[in-house]
């Protein structure tokens, strides 16, 4: 009983083992099966053959040792005259004849002030003139009358010379009188104001009926004929400037020809320019006011050469990088990278200084897809860069 029993629990016990058995040679197999499939996969590709070089656009500089700069200058359109126009005296003002916006001729009458007190001053002055006129011709009779008596025996020296100076003091009263009516002429002639020159009334400060104080301004004259353009140029541009000749100044998108009349030589602290003042050659269709810009063309002496802004890369402390492309032993194109100082930039075109050669091919864009070093094969561009191209533009 006891030997049944134990058969009986060694029988699940083998059973167990062999189960363990199978199931370790099933996953023995199947390793195998997947280090086999592994080592029939294909490795990784290598490149048995060289790489194609890349195509770039290049273009080929050449070295200067100046180049062209056109700045633009500014100023302003101004009246060669303006003047404040008013009464030298006070009064009444009895007329005004124009209004802002008239334009007047040189001499026209522009206002008046009430002048019947002066006049009748003047009127009195004239007739105190004939009194003394009257009182001189009596004198100067009376003393011929008393030279005669006198060389008669009649009367004495004394009396002729008394008579004599009379009419002395006749002659000085007639003299103060004249001066008193002509004071009073130039008065009544001042109470007018005429245009000292043709122009446009730009100002009118007062209306008929006011009382004018002396010497406040009436009208505001502007001579619209005349006009000039004064223009600050820097002291290093100014010397090309030559008085008397004709230039061609921009106004409102247009080209106005004005003539140089003088440059002061003064330099302006606050602007560091000195002053240039052209006239205007044909002021009909120029305002006054408007804006004048004067183009000039310097010389910058600087060794350097023009290459394009696409070529440019920033690099460290304030330089720029440019890629080259530069001949190899085996006859090909590797790129290479050149340091650089910008020293001037105009539209798509830079002026710069730095680690570039006469004739270098520099690689005009593209420079995200290269690196230094990497094969290319150089393709003329069409950029061009040479220093005839126009120059750039600075406006103060």
């Amino acid at each position: 009983m006891d030997a049944d029993m134990i058969e009986r629990e060694k029988r699940p016990s083998f059973l167990r083992a062999l189960l363990f058995l199978v199931v370790l040679a099933i996953i023995v197999a199947g390793l195998g099966t997947f280090a086999y499939a592994l080592r029939s996969v294909e490795g990784p590709k290598v490149a048995t053959a060289e790489p194609v070089p890349i195509s770039v656009e290049t273009v080929t500089v050449a070295l200067q040792g100046d180049f062209a700069l056109d700045e633009t200058f500014t100023g302003l359109i101004t009246p060669r005259r303006t003047s404040q126009l008013g009464f030298t005296g006070s009064g009444r003002i009895d007329r005004l004849s124009v209004d802002i916006g008239d334009e007047v001729e040189e001499g026209a009458t522009l206002g008046r002030l009430d002048t019947r007190s002066l006049r009748a001053q003047l009127a009195a002055a004239e007739a105190q003139i004939d009194d003394v006129i009257a009182s001189r011709e009596l004198a100067l009779r009376t003393v011929d009358r008393q030279r005669t008596l006198r060389d008669q025996g009649h009367v004495s020296q004394q009396l002729v010379d008394e008579a004599a100076a009379q009419a002395s003091s006749a002659d000085a009263r007639l003299d103060v009188a004249r001066a008193q009516a002509d004071t009073l002429r130039v008065q009544i002639d001042l109470a007018r104001i005429r245009a000292p020159f043709a122009g446009t009334i730009t100002q009118r400060y007062f209306d008929e009926g006011a009382i004018a104080p002396p010497g406040s301004p009436i009208f505001e004259l502007v001579e619209t004929g005349a006009l000039e353009a004064r223009i600050g140029v820097p002291v290093s541009a100014v010397n090309a400037l030559e008085p008397g000749e004709v230039y061609t100044l921009s106004v409102a998108d247009r080209d106005v020809p004005a003539t140089l009349r003088s440059v002061t030589g003064v330099v302006d602290m606050r602007q560091r320019t000195v002053t240039t003042v052209f006239d205007i050659v044909e002021p009909a269709g120029v305002a006054a006011g408007a804006v004048a810009r004067l183009p000039m063309e310097r010389a910058i002496e600087e060794h350097g050469i023009w290459v394009p802004v696409s070529a440019l890369t920033a690099s460290s402390r304030g330089l720029w990088s440019v890629m080259v492309a530069g001949p190899t032993d085996d006859g090909g194109w590797a790129t290479e990278t050149r340091l650089v100082e910008i020293v001037h930039t105009d539209g798509p075109r830079a002026f710069v200084r730095g680690a570039l050669n006469d004739g270098d091919q520099v690689i005009m864009d593209g420079l995200h897809r290269i690196t230094p070093g990497q094969t290319v094969t150089p393709r003329e561009g069409k950029l061009a860069v040479s220093g005839t191209s126009p120059a750039g533009t600075q406006t103060r």
